[in-house]
C-alpha cells in the first residue's frame, strides 16, 4: 500500500460494522468513515436501552453525543491527526426535532476552539440502533 492512500484503524474506537477502515489518509487529508457511539469490543451503545428484539426502547442523546465525539477523537489521534485538525463534519441524526437542541449544545462545547464546516441531516435509520453518526474530514500535519 502506498503512503499517499493509507487505510487506518484505531485500536480504541469501535470495530467497523462492515468492510471499511476507520479512516483513509490521502495526502495530508484524513477521511473518517461514519463513526457512532458504540464501545469497542462490545455491542453496547452508551445511552441506549434495547428490548429483546434489539429495538430502541429509550436513548439519551447527550450520552451518545459524548461517546461519538470520543470515538472520533480516538480515530483522529490514532491516525496522527487531532480534534483541532477537523475541517468538515457531517452529522446524521435520527430525530432532528427532539435531539437537535441537545446535540447542538454539546457540539458547541466540543468545538468552541475549532469550528469546522458542518452539515447536519436527519436520516430515518442508521445501520445499528444509534441516534447519531458523524462523518469527518481532517488534516494531518
Amino acid at each position: 500500500m502506498t503512503n499517499d492512500k493509507e487505510l487506518l484503524n484505531s485500536s480504541k474506537a469501535p470495530e467497523p460494522v462492515g468492510l471499511y477502515p476507520h479512516a483513509r489518509r490521502v495526502g495530508n487529508l484524513l477521511f473518517l468513515s461514519g463513526v457512532g457511539p458504540r464501545e469497542r469490543g462490545t455491542k453496547k451503545i452508551p445511552g441506549v436501552e434495547l428490548d429483546e428484539a434489539g429495538n430502541i426502547t429509550s436513548y439519551d442523546i447527550e450520552t451518545q453525543c459524548r461517546s461519538v465525539f470520543q470515538n472520533v477523537r480516538y480515530i483522529l489521534e490514532d491516525a496522527g491527526s487531532s480534534w483541532a485538525n477537523l475541517v468538515d463534519v457531517t452529522v446524521y441524526l435520527t430525530n432532528m426535532k427532539d435531539d437537535f437542541a441537545t446535540y447542538n449544545r454539546i457540539y458547541a462545547e466540543y468545538f468552541k476552539d475549532n469550528q469546522p464546516c458542518r452539515t447536519t441531516v436527519e436520516v430515518s435509520k442508521l445501520p445499528t440502533p444509534i441516534a447519531i453518526e458523524l462523518k469527518c474530514i481532517a488534516t494531518i500535519d
